[in-house]
């Protein structure tokens, strides 16, 4: 697959034979093409994205994602579980492969919150160094929540004063609130000030644990993992001059998810995803509102089976839903942005901006139980 990423309306094209092999011979060892990948193993998630630098951002000439659950139960036992373990090192095994194909483009390769979280985190992470020869980094929350408005960039809208990227993962949720005020008009949008940030460790997986589903269409169920989520977001709602921006219509939210791309295909009631559709899409909080009862409508049979979700999002699709929602309500404002882009695409872009794609050192930062948060 090859695709252009700067754009709002970029998309993905069909392969054709010729085309893979052309990719194929550029990106051999020794060839003159500069290859740049990004590995992100998440809560939920293993995702890698493979791509040569243009002028106006990269293209993309390989990508890879697999639904691995490796922070399954681990809200419970507070470790990865061994099957969750093999099923991210089968994952991370066919990405290994991937960059070996590609001739061992310079790579950076990162670790969420399952790993930040677990006990045994570091253990998997050495394992996955022996068996892989991947060499994965545990980053940060702050850098996460930096590297997701990175690959959001393009979907900002200047227009405003603030912008709330919401990074909801499996493992605990990104909030970043930009500062557009010095974005001048018609200029090239660049990094604009993050003036607060705050991670929570709720995710997808750790809320559809917490709250499992026991009678499919119940609202006290739905409205228990909203509030779930309010709760420890409540402080940071208040922060100014953000909460100003939004109360004045001068701000907006830009969704990065599995769970809002879902959402947002649902929506446009897609036979089949298609990126080209639902990356850069606007969406009103009543079109948000009417799609999470829409899903809440179904039972999990059904929601296996929309295209747009499939039975690995089935139960985790209505978390997301709850999320976003929790978030709307702290945030009210008419319009949500949704990215089929974020943690990936900002790793690349930094990695190519460094330039020398050195490796950088392993850096932990363990929050068990809080939420890390930082105001400017």
């Amino acid at each position: 697959m090859s695709e252009a990423i700067a754009p709002a309306q970029s998309r993905r094209t069909g392969r054709s034979a010729g085309a893979d092999k052309a990719r194929d011979s550029q990106s051999r060892p020794g060839s003159a093409a500069s290859l740049y990948a990004a590995l992100d193993l998440g809560t939920n998630n293993c995702r890698l994205l493979v791509a040569a630098k243009t002028p106006g951002g990269f293209r993309v000439v390989d990508a890879y994602s697999r639904i691995v659950r490796l922070g399954e139960g681990l809200s419970q036992t507070g470790r990865l579980q061994p099957a969750a373990m093999d099923r991210a090192l089968a994952a991370l095994s066919v990405c290994a492969d991937r960059l070996r194909r590609r001739g061992a483009p310079k790579l950076r390769a990162v670790a969420t919150q399952a790993c930040r979280s677990a006990e045994n985190g570091d253990e998997f992470i050495d394992r996955v160094l022996r068996e892989t020869g991947i060499n994965l980094q545990i980053i940060s929350p702050h850098e996460e929540a930096k590297l997701s408005v990175a690959g959001c960039l393009a979907l900002i809208d200047p227009a405003d004063d603030a912008a709330l990227v919401l990074d909801v993962g499996g493992g605990s949720t990104e909030l970043s609130w930009v500062d557009l005020t010095g974005v001048k008009p018609g200029a090239v949008m660049t990094m604009p000030p993050i003036k607060a940030w705050l991670s929570i460790p709720i995710g997808v997986v750790t809320l559809a644990e917490l709250h499992p589903e026991s009678r499919p269409g119940e609202a006290a169920w739905f409205r228990a993992m909203v509030e779930a989520v309010k709760a420890p977001i409540t402080a940071f709602v208040r922060a100014e001059p953000m909460r100003a921006a939004f109360a004045a219509g001068r701000a907006h939210l830009v969704g990065t998810s599995g769970a809002i791309t879902s959402l947002a295909g649902i929506h446009l009631d897609l036979a089949r995803y298609d990126r080209a559709q639902v990356d850069g899409l606007w969406m009103t909080r009543a079109e948000c509102d009417a799609t999470a009862q829409k899903l809440l409508d179904m039972d999990p049979a059904r929601r296996a089976a929309q295209a747009c979700i499939g039975p690995d999002r089935a139960d985790l699709v209505l978390a997301g839903a709850a999320i976003l929602q929790a978030v709307q309500e702290a945030w009210p404002c008419e319009r949500v942005r949704v990215a089929d882009r974020g943690l990936r695409e900002g790793l690349l872009l930094t990695l190519m901006a460094e330039g020398n794609g050195a490796r950088r050192g392993r850096r932990r930062r363990r929050g068990a139980n809080g939420a890390a948060r930082a105001v400017a």
